[in-house]
């Protein structure tokens, strides 16, 4: 693996073979000032960053990053679809949540620890420790990172261990994150919420939104069994979730997929109509009496020490319509892979 204290990494994606040789589009990784700049032909995708530039500031006041985050995500035609907020103000954007950022992975109720909700305080964070440059077991360009998720008492719950794999194209991008959670100090525990776990927080005009305070949203849910928008998709299980919007009369989407091998698969979605989009499997007992299902049970994950447990997801950020045949396809070829 290469080192990132280069300037400049760049791994070109593998050629493949379709009768004649076709080269697939460059991905580079830069790092910054607290970030990796990922690029894909030159043009920004996002950055992975795991700490502030102090020469940065936020527009939300008091805000800490407590978690390492890609932001922001862009489509191939360079449109954002992420909300701005707490990074900068946009006008008829919500201000809510400052801990929604970007696309994050974590979870509220861990051994009593609030890591999801927490914005404002150093502690209970994920604490972003180093960074590899390498390739997947499909040979896609990817950033290998560790973490630690750290308690309010300043101890070490659990290890993260991440591959993110870049697939771009031409209209549409690929985000592949393979994540290996391990208990490296004593039993943890996850108590059932909804608050998590693998989420984006969608540009305002993307969402769901009818409030006339804010920009109205064109956005709309769509789940692998055909259910739409947040009254039909929030709280169920789905092996994946879109939402599909319009931006400067062009249609944009994100859809993120959940492989088999991830823990208490099929996923239930935490998929809000304001913006919060997230998959969560480990909130099973809050949705199932949520949708009053009979008798609902929860799914308590705990991790005895030197344990792990797998999550594993693909989000595709796209242009142009995509229509349930054809994220049905994507999921399938998913899920086909070793």
């Amino acid at each position: 693996m290469k080192s990132l204290s280069q300037s400049i990494i760049l791994i070109l994606a593998v050629l493949a073979l379709t009768g004649t040789i076709e080269a697939k589009p460059e991905v580079a990784f830069s790092p910054t000032q607290g970030a990796i700049k990922v690029i894909v032909d030159g043009e920004p995708l996002t950055h992975y960053l795991h700490a502030i530039d102090p020469d940065k500031a936020l527009a939300a006041k008091d805000v800490l990053l407590t978690k390492p985050v890609l932001f922001p995500l862009r489509t191939p035609a360079g449109i954002i679809v992420t909300r701005g907020w707490p990074f900068e103000k946009i006008e008829g954007e919500r201000q809510d949540h400052p801990h929604h950022i970007g696309l994050y992975f974590t979870y509220d109720r861990i051994n009593g620890n609030n890591f999801w909700n927490n914005s404002k305080s150093p502690l209970p964070a994920i604490k972003h420790l180093r960074a590899e440059v390498t390739t997947d077991a499909q040979g896609n360009p990817a950033l290998k990172t560790i973490a630690h998720w750290i308690g309010t008492g300043n101890k070490p719950l659990l290890e993260e261990k991440r591959i993110t794999s870049f697939i771009p194209g031409a209209d549409q991008h690929i985000i592949d994150l393979d994540i290996e959670l391990k208990a490296i100090a004593e039993k943890v525990s996850f108590g059932d919420t909804k608050e998590g776990m693998f989420a984006i927080r969608l540009a305002q005009w993307l969402t769901e939104n009818t409030d006339n305070r804010y920009q109205l949203g064109t956005g709309a849910y769509l789940n692998c069994h055909g259910d739409e928008k947040e009254k039909d998709v929030w709280g169920k299980r789905a092996e994946w979730v879109r939402i599909q919007g319009q931006k400067d009369n062009k249609t944009v989407g994100i859809a993120i997929l959940n492989h088999p091998t991830s823990t208490n698969y099929p996923t239930y979605w935490h998929a809000r109509g304001y913006g919060a989009f997230s998959a969560n499997p480990l909130g099973q007992y809050a949705f199932q009496k949520s949708r009053k299902i009979p008798d609902p049970k929860p799914f308590n994950l705990t991790l005895e020490e030197g344990r792990s447990a797998p999550f594993k997801f693909r989000v595709i950020i796209y242009d142009g319509p995509r229509t349930k045949k054809q994220i049905d396809a994507e999921f399938k070829k998913y899920t086909q892979k070793p």
